[in-house]
């Protein structure tokens, strides 16, 4: 501000300059106001904010875990904010679609993102020529929202009742057992992969459109083993018509308690872990992600929250955004080792 009122005061001075130091005065004063203008309507925006509705996209269908997560946090994020949050499902390309479309959304606020690994981990590697969006650059993560180990399931036709009797009958039989994945490059598929590395066993991949197809086709033998979301795998094994042999977090799950863990079975720091996050577009007001992060702690630590995440097989988690990113990050670092081995790459 001083440069600019000297600058001004300096072309006065001399006549030569004069009208040149008028019109570049005026022209000065009219970015000056501009920009003021500019930053008086942001810190508006910001300060009242929310004064509509919110919309929480969900880039999967009515009825899957991202869907069912978002439907309970948006009733009481809606209360926390005493605003409207509505949920808007915007499905296909494995998430991409969705969070595609958030990425090109307006950085106000409004447009919020509830997302799983995929979309923003394996993604960028796997869809590397044909992917429109960058989820390190344009998105903001605001705070994780909940985890859930896979399970690893076999056709009660398959002889093992451990992981590790599961490994010693596909080592005796290479490329006799089939396995169900909702897609390649999908969590299921990567997980038998790096399963299949560290135990040194072949399997015969056979992709599905979903976890319901993949229970069909065990139950019917068409396949003999599956990573699977525990909440579509769980009532069958509980009902006795498919066999679970371990999960796949590090650490033994207090949801799933009677299972021991692929890491523990033999085969040292094999991890897979589902996860559900909360973003927004890149460019979102500090502030705005700071009160969202607040409020997502307060939600997740409230206790019919907690119960109705375990009931879909998640453990209520919150995170800072940075802790969110570094996690999103270490973890591409382990997928894309996996997914260079497979040279896989999809359109």
């Amino acid at each position: 501000m001083t440069l600019f009122i000297v600058t001004c005061l300096n072309s006065f001075t001399s006549k030569v300059g004069h009208r040149i130091g008028q019109r570049a005065c005026r022209t000065l004063f009219a970015l000056l106001l501009t920009t003021l203008s500019f930053w008086g309507a942001q810190a508006h925006a910001t300060e009242h904010w929310p004064e509509r509705a919110l919309h929480l996209v969900v880039p999967f269908p009515g009825g899957s875990s991202p869907d069912l997560l978002a439907r309970t946090l948006a009733e009481h994020l809606s209360e926390a904010l005493e605003q409207n949050v509505i949920v808007e499902n915007r499905p296909g390309a494995g998430g991409n679609i969705g969070t595609s479309y958030v990425t090109r959304a307006k950085p106000d606020g409004y447009t919020l993102l509830i997302t799983i690994n995929g979309p923003i981990v394996t993604a960028p590697t796997l869809y590397q020529n044909s992917l429109n969006y960058d989820p390190y650059t344009q998105l903001q993560p605001i705070s994780l929202i909940g985890t859930s180990p896979n399970v690893l399931v076999v056709s009660n036709d398959v002889p093992a009742q451990t992981l590790e009797e599961f490994v010693d009958y596909a080592r005796a039989h290479p490329n006799a057992l089939n396995y169900g994945s909702v897609g390649a490059g999908s969590a299921s598929h990567l997980s038998m992969a790096m399963l299949e590395h560290a135990a040194d066993i072949t399997l015969t991949h056979v992709p599905y459109s979903s976890f319901p197809q993949i229970l069909n086709a065990l139950l019917a033998g068409d396949i003999q083993a599956s990573f699977m979301v525990p909440g579509i795998a769980m009532p069958q094994v509980e009902a006795g018509k498919v066999r679970a042999l371990a999960i796949t977090s590090k650490e033994p799950s207090p949801l799933l308690p009677n299972l021991p863990t692929v890491h523990d079975s033999g085969f040292h720091g094999f991890e897979a872990i589902s996860w559900n996050a909360l973003y927004v577009p890149s460019g979102t007001p500090d502030e705005i992600i700071e009160r969202l992060n607040t409020h997502i702690q307060d939600i997740l630590h409230k206790e019919e929250v907690k119960a109705r995440l375990n009931s879909l097989y998640f453990t209520a988690e919150s995170s800072t955004p940075e802790a969110m990113n570094e996690r999103a990050q270490a973890e591409k670092v382990v997928w894309d080792e996996v997914i260079e081995r497979l040279q896989l790459t999809l359109e």
